[in-house]
């Protein structure tokens, strides 16, 4: 089936209390992990791109591999800009074929985030695409985003409500303890449910949206550590709690750090119990099937999506 835009599965998410996984698609390796595991677990899935990656890999190359996907499988999947940067940014993934844009202008202040987002709105809507807003500031580092603890702010309610008004957005990116990269919490990890009922009751039926939400598996920084890593004081988010969230009008949950982690451990592995070895597609196989697992494991377990 065609690409398909995010609106119906947020629809369908939002009353059947469940979530619809954003993976960050940054290879074909793991493009296909993800999409392998959609076709297994019957599941709509968003693939979604920053900008880094699309500079990294030549938005042609990922337009195709995108296309390919599409073509293999009959799984929903809607192709989503992730932390669009600016206007041209997203009028060029529009222009491009995506389904989905993101227009990040967390970093403005209020009045001028209303102003970039509802540009992006009116360009994007005009060609039947959707977007998706930010409010509030997430801490951690993504590609070229780096947010200290002190710049990181939680997203007001009444805030969030003025501004999904004024601007259009379809949905919104909120702030409510998650974190980008590995070391989310330095101790027991917190999110603030009581700002997202708020934020839930102020915008009934509206799909909310949670970044840095990877759960970091300890296994995985286990397994990357024993083969030569050093990821120390690694700390994700507990996956009861976004089961939680998705019962709670947050219809899309991001997972990068997550799948990076995996296919990394995999690879670390395969390379010191196989020193041998150089072929690429002999220690990139690993890590995909282990991909696959690993979103099948969100899909199923954590975002209630399979069979959707």
């Amino acid at each position: 089936m065609p690409l398909v835009s995010s609106k119906e599965m947020f629809q369908k998410a939002y009353l059947g209390h469940y979530a619809i996984g954003a993976f960050n698609a940054n290879n074909m390796e793991i493009i296909q992990g993800i999409v392998g595991a959609a076709q297994k677990e019957a599941s709509p899935i968003i693939l979604q791109v920053s900008n880094e990656t699309r500079q990294y890999s030549n938005p042609a190359y990922l337009t195709k591999l995108i296309e390919a996907a599409v073509n293999t499988t009959d799984v929903a999947i809607c192709l989503h800009l992730d932390h669009g940067a600016n206007y041209e940014i997203c009028k060029d993934c529009v222009d491009s074929g995506y389904t989905s844009v993101m227009i990040d202008g967390s970093n403005l202040a209020f009045e001028e985030n209303i102003t970039l987002t509802r540009r992006v709105v009116c360009y994007a809507h005009d060609h039947g695409v959707v977007v998706e807003g930010e409010l509030g500031r997430l801490a951690g580092k993504k590609d070229d985003i780096s947010i200290s603890n002190q710049d990181a702010t939680m997203t007001d309610p009444e805030q969030a409500a003025e501004f999904v008004e004024r601007t259009g957005v379809d949905s919104l990116a909120i702030a409510i303890g998650t974190k980008h990269g590995p070391y989310k919490f330095e101790d027991t990890p917190r999110l603030d449910f009581d700002r997202l009922k708020k934020i839930t009751a102020l915008l009934p039926g509206f799909p909310l949206v949670l970044h840095g939400a990877s759960s970091v598996p300890t296994e995985f920084v286990e397994m990357c550590n024993q083969y030569g890593g050093a990821i120390k004081r690694a700390q994700g988010v507990p996956e009861d709690m976004l089961r939680d969230a998705a019962k709670l009008g947050v219809c899309k949950i991001n997972f990068e750090t997550d799948l990076n982690l995996v296919m990394t451990a995999c690879i670390r592995q395969f390379f010191v119990e196989n020193p041998e070895q150089f072929d690429p597609r002999a220690y990139l196989g690993p890590g995909r099937a282990a991909i696959m697992a690993m979103a099948a494991h969100k899909m199923r377990e954590v975002l209630g999506c399979s069979h959707k």
